[in-house]
């Protein structure tokens, strides 16, 4: 069952149809039609109706959709035929053949054109250049074929008129290697009517014309006036040009090009050449003709008007030349013509068989010895483009053959069908009802049996001495098909006045009568050419044409066998072809025309319906459904319908997929209409299926969402985790970064405690990206600069200890605040020793002071010039214990004049200029104003030495 399509659609497959009826089937094919489903199955086999407008289905993402899918996986397609039918060539290695058959205009052609261009898409995944070679030739095959075996008609600019059967040979990997054409019943009649012709007339360059001494307007040629005049939508110039760069990608020459367009114009100048009487004596009238052919087929001007006017006839080993009269000179100039184009055809695909042929093939050129040889053959896919069944005789033997043609298909047909039916059924163990069907052997047995068939009998009267007519003929089938239940004719039928004494006989065919005229069936089936034109063609100096006619070199006495007539000819290749089909597994695309206006909108009924009768469609369908509308493998029946039943979602744990099989439809209550074979599920009616598709639409519904919530989950936590493992990736490596700087420092800083400055001249590494430069270089230069103060200060004594925390704590307070700190000096502290002297006693005022005082240690000394409040300056000396501010008068002998308590002082300010004025604040808001003196350096202070000394005391 096709998949993906609802029922607005109609049914995808005419084998689901409730009820199997030409309503029902005319119906669905024509709500499927106006829907835009130009596809729609029966069981395998392909119906296509012409949309006459352009389908954007055919596209690379249309072909990665059909690639290596099942038949009922997706919507029914000319594609999944195709791919069914490569799938069976490369995994089974069997010879398969699709056989594409319909009306003309039906699009049979393009069908074929999408197939080769499906087959040439899968193939080759990894773009060698000689599969690639073989695929571009095959296709361009189908444009040089097309251009000279299709033709333009008033219902069909692109109509095929010829049968074409081409196969295609595939290497072990299922990569095209080569191939090889065949054709069948060139109507080589409208030999003018063929769209090369026109494309030679229309797309032509000016040049070329002049040299075929041909002209642009086709009105002008009597062989294409003939088929009327016909309008067309098509670029010839563009289609000119494509078909010879076609013919020269294949391997055309030039030269066996050009020979080819003077064949063409050779025909056209023919059909213009006519014939007079001069009393017992036959005339060309049309002289000038003689000569534009003689230079057109390389030979020369009195052979060609000897062979057009005269006939050589050998009686024994006497040779005479036998004038034609003007009706028999006409008929053997149109015999030149038809016989011109028919051998340049044959010659074309032959030369194209000779390019994409599989020669001298090399297995190991492949590079494949054991796997390649376990194939007895090349695997191949073949392509029958036939012709429609035709109901009016309008070309007699024409006629007759392809309707004899359709025949033997459409037993063919049924005998597949039934037979593949009839295997599956005993292969599966399931009970066969047998199936009434119009069998046509009977039919085709009236047409090919030996003696008694219509063939026979025309062919003895084509061999019959004397004068032979069609009544003669007429006669011989009334004689031996009398009592045959499908023929008939007036002689027998007297009362049947639709058909004419000595003319028409009746056929009933499977497709419905048809009435043929034996006018013209002597003549057509002996399809005589005249030796001398061979001889004339076979004597051209253009070698390319002489090929084309190697029965010429026969000498005119030389006696040869009688050939073929073209009805056994057909007949032979006929049975020849369908033994070779039988032997291949057979896929079929039924295309259908829907009208006869090319409207993409109008779907006619009545000439639809005919189209199906003539098909055998709906007797398809009825073998189809005979037995069982729906049959499928166990493993895909439930890959596909196990969410319905809880026993086997989301897997079954029952013996086997049959018994899950059973359960599922036991459990929907569908028992009663399946069968159960060894390997798959049958059911009877569609209904059930329907049913089981309901319920299967409904559980994805639910599965879909149930499926975003898991798919939503997982993603988030696939997110979580790539996050996670992005962070855990970037954690690492700035640890990475930071032990890596920190190495870096430790190498550089690794001996300094041995160098004599510690490492104040080593350079420090730029720290990373990773660490903020400011911070981690400041921490570790502080870290360092401390830990090299440390060293230095541990060696100091402790008077040495206490000047360098004095030293620290002033720098730290006076920092930028003044620019003569006296940092570089040593600070002596109480600089009054050398004031006082011995004559002072010093050393007795000093113990005077530590027994009153009981201090420790002198903090600073110093002379200094005191501001009184009423701004009037005395000199005076500061001696600070840590215990007391002492004020004292220098010239009293440093009497004590005022004591302050070290505990009282709040605070000290100092200037910010180059003087040394200092404010004691004290408690009592008695604060003392002085400036202090000594024999310093003009650049050096005592400030910062009393603020550091006073700072470190209060610290401590």
């Amino acid at each position: 069952m096709a998949e993906h399509e609802s029922l607005e659609f109609g049914k995808a497959d005419f084998v689901l149809l409730d009820n199997v009826s030409m309503e029902e089937f005319m119906a669905n094919l024509k709500l499927r039609f106006e829907k835009g489903k130009i596809y729609t199955y029966i069981g395998e086999v392909v119906v296509s109706v012409n949309p006459y407008r352009a389908m954007n289905i055919y596209g690379r993402d249309t072909v990665e959709q059909y690639k290596g899918r099942e038949l009922y996986e997706r919507p029914p397609h000319l594609f999944a035929i195709a791919d069914a039918a490569y799938k069976a060539m490369k995994r089974r290695n069997k010879d398969t053949c699709i056989v594409i058959s319909g009306e003309s205009g039906a699009g049979k052609t393009e069908a074929s054109k999408y197939i080769m261009q499906y087959i040439a898409a899968i193939t080759n995944p990894n773009q060698r250049a000689e599969v690639e070679r073989v695929k571009n030739m095959l296709l361009k095959s189908n444009c040089v074929l097309e251009a000279f075996g299709n033709a333009k008609t008033n219902r069909n600019d692109n109509s095929s008129r010829f049968g074409k059967y081409m196969d295609i040979n595939f290497d072990f990997k299922g990569d095209p290697i080569g191939g090889h054409i065949s054709n069948y019943l060139l109507e080589k009649v409208q030999c003018c009517m063929f769209c090369l012709v026109h494309q030679l007339l229309r797309g032509a360059p000016d040049s070329l014309l002049r040299s075929l001494h041909i002209q642009k307007d086709p009105t002008v040629y009597n062989y294409i006036k003939v088929g009327g005049q016909i309008k067309s939508c098509i670029n010839d110039g563009a289609d000119f040009k494509a078909v010879a760069d076609a013919m020269k990608v294949i391997g055309f020459t030039g030269d066996e090009i050009q020979t080819a367009y003077k064949i063409l114009a050779t025909i056209l100048h023919l059909g213009n050449m006519t014939f007079g009487v001069d009393g017992d004596v036959t005339l060309i009238e049309t002289p000038k003709l003689v000569s534009v052919i003689r230079e057109l087929l390389s030979t020369k001007e009195e052979n060609v008007e000897k062979a057009l006017l005269y006939r050589t006839v050998a009686t024994g080993r006497d040779v005479i030349e036998k004038q034609h009269t003007e009706q028999e000179a006409s008929y053997g100039r149109d015999a030149l013509a038809k016989a011109m184009y028919e051998r340049l055809f044959c010659w074309i695909v032959g030369r194209i068989n000779d390019i994409i042929e599989v020669k001298n093939y090399d297995n190991n050129r492949l590079g494949c010895d054991t796997i390649f040889h376990r194939y007895k053959t090349r695997p191949q896919i073949f392509y029958l483009h036939i012709k429609y069944f035709t109901s009016v005789a309008i070309f007699a033997v024409l006629s007759f053959c392809i309707n004899y043609c359709n025949e033997k298909l459409q037993q063919l047909f049924i005998q597949l069908v039934l037979k593949q039916e009839q295997e599956e059924y005993q292969r599966e163990g399931i009970p066969w009802k047998h199936i009434d069907y119009f069998n046509n052997q009977i039919i085709v047995d009236l047409v090919e049996q030996q003696h008694k068939g219509i063939i026979s009998v025309l062919d003895e009267a084509c061999m019959n001495v004397g004068k032979v007519t069609d009544e003669v003929f007429l006669q011989g089938l009334n004689g031996k098909l009398a009592k045959h239940a499908h023929y008939t004719s007036r002689k027998l039928s007297p009362t049947d006045k639709s058909l004419e004494f000595d003319r028409d006989f009746r056929i009933r065919h499977y497709a419905g009568d048809v009435v043929y005229s034996v006018v013209g069936f002597i003549d057509k089936n002996k399809d005589t050419l005249f030796q001398d034109f061979k001889r004339l063609l076979y004597n051209s100096a253009n070698p390319v044409l002489k090929g084309m006619w190697p029965e010429g070199k026969l000498s005119i006495t030389e006696v040869t066998k009688r050939p073929l007539t073209a009805a056994t000819l057909f007949k032979n290749s006929m049975i020849s072809l369908v033994e070779n089909l039988a032997s291949k597994e057979p896929y079929y695309v039924r295309c259908i025309k829907p009208n006869d206006v090319k409207s993409p909108l109008l779907f006619e009924q009545e000439r639809c319906r005919h189209q199906v009768e003539y098909l055998g469609l709906l007797e398809n369908v009825r073998v189809r459904r005979a037995g069982f509308a729906y049959r499928q493998t166990y493993p895909r029946f439930l890959q596909r319908y196990k969410m319905i039943s809880e026993f086997t979602w989301p897997n079954h744990d029952l013996p086997s997929d049959k018994d899950a099989v059973k359960r599922l439809l036991q459990g929907c209550g569908f028992d009663h209409d399946v069968a159960y074979g060894k390997t798959k599920v049958f059911i009877r009616t569609p209904r059930t299926l329907f049913s089981l598709e309901e319920q299967r639409a409904e559980m994805v519904q639910r599965i879909v969402l149930f499926l975003q919530k898991v798919w939503r989950g997982t993603i988030a936590r696939m997110r979580y985790r790539r996050m996670r493992a992005a962070l855990v990736i970037l954690q690492a490596y700035r640890r990475y970064k930071v032990k890596s700087y920190i190495r870096e420092v430790n190498r550089r800083f690794k001996n300094v405690r041995s160098m004599k400055d510690y490492g104040r001249h080593v350079k420090w590494p730029t720290p990373p990206k990773v660490l903020p430069f400011e911070e981690t270089y400041t921490f570790l230069f502080l870290f360092t600069s401390r830990w090299w103060a440390w060293t230095l200060i541990k060696g100091l004594t402790p008077e040495e200890t206490l000047q360098v925390r004095a030293k620290v704590a002033s720098l730290e307070a006076l920092k930028g605040q003044r620019a003569d700190l006296g940092l570089q000096r040593a600070w002596e502290g109480n600089y009054l020793v050398s004031s006082w002297g011995e004559s002072v006693g010093g050393g007795t005022r000093l113990t005077l002071y530590t027994r009153k005082d009981k201090y420790m240690r002198v903090l600073f000394s110093c002379n200094v010039r005191k501001i009184n409040r009423f701004h009037k300056a005395e000199d005076r000396a500061v001696l600070i214990t840590d215990r007391h501010l002492y004020k004292m008068d220098p010239l009293k002998q440093y009497k004590p004049m005022k004591s302050t308590p070290l505990y009282n002082v709040t605070g000290v300010s100092v200037s910010p200029g180059k003087d040394q004025l200092v404010v004691f604040h004290t408690k009592d808001s008695r604060d003392l104003v002085v400036c202090l003196q000594g024999m310093v350096p003009a650049n050096e202070s005592r400030i910062g030495e009393l603020v550091g000394t006073l700072l470190s005391h209060f610290k401590r």
